[in-house]
């Protein structure tokens, strides 16, 4: 017995040094991320319930102001279109980069990664050339005899813009995920009489759901926070809370307010998450458990 524990012990001892060990050297970046995070976003509470004067006047602001509300909302719309939109374009591509050889999938990768090599401005900027009313899609539209449509300072172009910047954030997670399936297990539900509709809906589907989660929120939050895209190719009715933000505090000197608008942005996205964690998680274990 006593043997037994004298050996237990150290043992633990030795585990217990480890993790401490461990939990020691992620310090310095636990230290840097309070430095970097944590103390902009308290400066910014503590602007938002003290400038011009201490109380909520701020917020009450905010919430008696309509315009506000209704951008709060559009921003909302927007950022879950964009992340719509990115799932319906990269599950497909993402599940390519898995089913082609190394080669091309090499060259997949590369045109995914490309676009974090070049400057948003200058991809948004490109995207104004494209979605003016002389742009070229316009153009090739008027040399094939269909009318134009008008897609610049509208809230379609904001998406567009949007998806092609942030569509490689929802590509990798998903990649990530589905190279890990093996799909051996389509061919097994083939052959045990399922379609293919029904093989991928019922098996590959539910196995791919995590890479599907983690892009969603990754693009959903960076969404949320956009202010060039929308600014340039946005119009009145496609503002978000980020273009009121910088409004409120670069042109009208209104720190106060615009923390108050940044607080309840996070605010409303930590609720929204909060929500639908329970709805997700649920549905991934009714897919695994399928």
């Amino acid at each position: 017995m006593n043997a037994t524990g004298s050996t237990i012990q150290p043992a633990a001892r030795v585990g217990r040094g480890r993790r401490s060990k461990a939990f020691a050297l992620t310090l310095p970046a636990l230290a840097l991320l309070v430095l970097v995070m944590g103390y902009p976003l308290v400066t910014i509470v503590l602007r938002s319930l003290s400038d011009p004067a201490w109380g909520i006047q701020n917020y009450e602001w905010f919430f008696a102001t309509p315009l506000n509300l209704v951008v709060l909302q559009r921003t909302f719309f927007i950022s879950a279109c964009v992340t719509l939109v990115c799932i319906l374009a990269a599950y497909p591509y993402a599940y390519l980069m898995t089913a082609v050889g190394p080669k091309i999938r090499l060259v997949m990768i590369l045109c995914v990664l490309i676009p974090f090599w070049v400057s948003g401005v200058v991809r948004t900027l490109s995207w104004v050339l494209l979605l003016q009313d002389s742009g070229v899609i316009n153009s090739l539209l008027k040399s094939a005899g269909l009318d134009t449509i008008r897609l610049i300072r509208t809230p379609t172009g904001v998406v567009i813009g949007m998806t092609q910047v942030l569509l490689p954030f929802m590509i990798l997670p998903l990649y990530s995920v589905m190279k890990e399936i093996d799909l051996r297990l389509m061919r097994a539900a083939k052959s045990l009489g399922a379609g293919p509709l029904r093989a991928f809906f019922t098996v590959y589907l539910p196995l791919s759901l995590p890479g599907v989660y983690a892009g969603a929120i990754i693009v959903f939050i960076l969404a949320l926070g956009f202010y060039i895209t929308p600014a340039l190719l946005g119009g009145p009715r496609s503002t978000m809370l980020s273009t009121l933000v910088q409004n409120q505090v670069l042109s009208l000197l209104q720190w106060g307010r615009g923390g108050a608008m940044g607080v309840v942005l996070l605010i409303a996205t930590f609720l929204l998450l909060a929500l639908a964690a329970p709805v997700m998680r649920q549905k991934y274990k009714t897919g695994a458990r399928r």
